[in-house]
């Protein structure tokens, strides 16, 4: 009972129309699986599928569970909703080179107010060869130390020039800001979040300072979840946007990389069901459709920057193509007899609103009921009466959107295996345009919580060096040891963990610059 008692493990990832969980024993069989509407607050989803899959297994066998993973909305929507954001200091270290663009020029007012954001520019950081621009000048932090104190902030962000090269003036004030706030005090570094790219780093880094209370609510609140239904003394997780996973305490730190952290534990669950390396991964939920890559078993990252709430930001991201296409998109025929699907959609009314369920919606799920491809889903018999034309005319659209999106994830011309997951992936054929062959593995409609449950624990660095100083494979060794350092900062078992990806790219417009970017994985602690 003590070996099962670390080995099974209870995911949860939260979707936008449902709440999915599993329950995984020791061997990596699933025992129990369930679907829950997403609530407003998204914790009441939770509890509720947590109670549900727990009641699947009983009291007795549910003590075996030594692990908790959870993939959450919570960030992303406290940003999108401009909801229950810290108050924080936005501390830039940057004069005089910086003053020509403010910090924050281009962001919403209606965010940068729900933040009740203040910044703060201080002289120092380093040009991209890691000389200084200005010497760093303590006092001036600790004056911004006495503003926070004095006005209530709760967080502060610090970002400095060229930090990703040096990072020596951000860890400097950083301690400065330690000694006068006290060690506990929320503080947000940027070298330790986004890479090149001074503003949307700066971005990046004021995001994640916002959305440490939220961090905190969201894993007090599941724990305490675990325990109503009687699951104590458990490691406790938090899923990460690269399709790993990193604990309570470094989530808390970096609450920003839990944003679409979704997407991502479907594209890992899409690879442990189908034990597929590479692939596009086609996650069909009730209001959309998130397309992936998955390379090498972990999700493609982006490489270009990305717009989080309306501000742009460079710090890690999956790369995505979202549409609006879900089990509930709503179908219309236009004047001129073309037909519709989405982007709007029913979400989790799905199953009140279709027409195979009783409703008076017709939704994408009717027009794969009426073709004959759902039989397991509602009553045929209530869609028998669809128009023929607005059927067919209906599906081609849905398989046109699909196709669309598979196609605008390839990086070539030739055909690509396709891993269907997600519960509305109902709606996908059986063969698509530009698929050498289409995967629909059993538990597709659990795949993004299977994917939490079964995920690893990863660290990443990106650091830009200078070849005249440090030589290249220093260089590499370097990153290499210290993302090892983040997977088990992260929560990984030091004996498990291993780089699986090295990249190096010569930075021609900074001199003999190399930006080396590095991810290690592991396992988790037993």
């Amino acid at each position: 009972m003590a070996e099962e008692k670390r080995t099974w493990r209870l995911g949860i990832d939260v979707g936008g129309t449902n709440t999915d969980a599993v329950i995984i024993d020791g061997d990596l069989n699933l025992v129990a699986s369930t679907k829950s509407p997403t609530t407003e607050d998204v914790m009441g989803g939770i509890k509720a599928a947590m109670h549900e899959v727990v009641s699947q297994i009983g009291l007795e066998a549910a003590a075996n569970i030594g692990f908790a993973m959870l993939g959450t909305t919570h960030c992303t929507n406290a940003i999108v909703e401009r909801r229950r954001l810290n108050k924080v200091a936005a501390l830039r270290i940057g004069a005089p080179a910086t003053t020509a663009i403010s910090c924050m020029a281009d962001w919403p007012e209606e965010l940068k107010s729900a933040m009740r954001v203040r910044d703060f520019l201080v002289h120092g950081g380093h040009e991209f060869d890691g000389r200084e621009i200005s010497a760093l000048i303590e006092d001036e932090i600790r004056e911004v130390a006495r503003v926070v104190r004095e006005e209530g902030f709760e967080s502060v962000a610090v970002t400095s020039v060229f930090s990703p090269v040096s990072d020596a003036h951000e860890r400097r004030a950083v301690e400065v800001l330690r000694a006068e706030l006290g060690e506990e005090f929320p503080i947000s570094v940027s070298s330790e979040i986004g890479s090149l790219g001074f503003l949307e780093r700066e971005n990046a880094s004021i995001l994640n300072a916002a959305l440490v209370d939220v961090a905190r609510t969201t894993a007090d609140s599941f724990e305490e979840a675990l325990a109503a239904e009687g699951i104590v003394d458990v490691a406790v997780y938090l899923g990460q946007n690269d399709g790993t996973l990193m604990s309570v305490d470094y989530a808390k730190r970096y609450p920003i990389f839990t944003i679409a952290c979704g997407p991502t534990n479907s594209i890992r669950g899409a690879s442990f069901l189908t034990q597929e390396k590479d692939a596009i991964v086609v996650d069909i939920g009730g209001t959309t459709t998130d397309v992936g890559v998955l390379s090498h078993g972990f999700p493609r990252e982006s490489m270009v920057a990305v717009e989080i709430g309306d501000v742009r930001t460079n710090f890690r991201m999956p790369d995505l193509v979202s549409v609006g296409l879900g089990g509930g998109s709503i179908v219309r025929r236009a004047e001129d007899g073309s037909v519709t699907v989405g982007p709007d959609s029913v979400g989790f009314r799905v199953t009140r609103d279709a027409l195979v369920f009783g409703g008076d919606v017709v939704t994408a799920t009717d027009i794969v009921a009426a073709r004959g491809l759902a039989p397991e889903v509602g009553d045929a018999s209530l869609v028998s009466s669809l128009d023929a034309d607005l059927v067919e005319r209906g599906y081609a659209e849905i398989v046109r959107i699909i196709e669309d999106a598979v196609d605008a994830m390839k990086t070539s011309a030739g055909d690509v295996k396709v891993v269907l997951v997600g519960g509305g992936s109902i709606l996908a054929p059986e063969a698509l345009e530009g698929a050498s062959a289409v995967l629909r593995p059993p538990h597709f409609g659990v795949a993004n919580a299977i994917g939490s449950a079964i995920a690893q624990v990863s660290g990443q660095i990106a650091k830009v060096f200078s070849l005249s100083e440090t030589p290249r494979a220093q260089a590499i060794e370097e990153s290499k040891r210290r993302a090892c350092d983040e997977a088990i900062a992260a929560g990984a078992d030091p004996a498990t963990v291993e780089v699986i990806e090295v990249e190096d790219i010569p930075m021609a417009y900074l001199g003999d610059a190399l930006c080396i970017r590095v991810k290690a994985v592991g396992d988790l602690m037993l």
